[in-house]
């Protein structure tokens, strides 16, 4: 399985809240929705490639939507957010890496992990560790005191 990591954020927001903010979708979705416009423009300009639905999240890719859901054999409060793809033509996971940084911050890292085939990795590899790192970018911009 590759793994391809975001560079560690700072978030301004102690790390149990970020963990109870980012495995509860459905507040995710509403107050991300209700404070799009605080976000910087460069985050808002990528978020529609993101969709929080009901019971996970949606992202757009090359190969199609890919669904991803709260994988709790893998999450571990509060220092580990996985997320598993269902119906994937590919094995594919989003991994959020918690720290305590000190009170009222916490390191993040986002990692996407897949399975892919020598030849299509080469290809897409870059692409990947891009979208890891914007995704990253976007956990700390998120107004997680609001939400």
């Amino acid at each position: 399985m590759d793994s391809y990591k975001s560079d560690v954020q700072c978030i301004n927001c102690n790390i149990n809240n970020v963990f109870s903010k980012l495995t509860n979708v459905a507040i995710l979705r509403e107050k991300l929705a209700e404070n799009i416009d605080r976000l910087p423009a460069e985050a808002r300009e990528h978020i529609d490639k993101l969709q929080i639905l009901d019971d996970g999240i949606a992202i757009a890719t090359p190969m199609g939507d890919i669904k991803l859901v709260l994988d709790n054999a893998k999450t571990q409060c509060p220092n580990k957010i996985a997320y598993s793809a269902v119906d994937s033509p590919v094995v594919f996971g989003l991994s959020i890496d918690l720290q305590d940084a000190g009170g009222v911050n916490t390191n993040a890292v986002a990692a996407l992990e897949l399975d892919l085939p020598f030849m299509v990795r080469s290809m897409v590899g870059p692409q990947l560790k891009k979208g890891a790192q914007k995704f990253g970018e976007m956990l700390k911009m998120i107004p997680y005191d609001s939400l």
